[in-house]
């Protein structure tokens, strides 16, 4: 099932933890924001492989709702 996973808030990515071609599982973390600093990790809701990964780690004044992973 496909599955695209969207900044929850906005912030700063801090770490992203997957590549395109990763095998998830439903729960592992994807990529961890930081705002306000806080870290605010982002989990796979479902097992798939990375299709696309639309983020970096650096990034800043990330939007909330910004598609970040792709997972089919």
């Amino acid at each position: 099932m496909a599955q695209n996973v969207e900044t929850q808030i906005p912030g700063n990515v801090w770490k992203v933890l997957v590549k395109v071609g990763d095998t998830v599982k439903a729960g592992d973390t994807l990529f961890i924001l930081e705002v306000m600093k806080t870290e605010v990790p982002h989990d796979a809701e479902a097992d798939g492989t990375v299709k696309a990964v639309h983020i970096s780690e650096g990034q800043e004044g990330v939007d909330a709702g910004t598609l970040a992973v792709e997972i089919g």
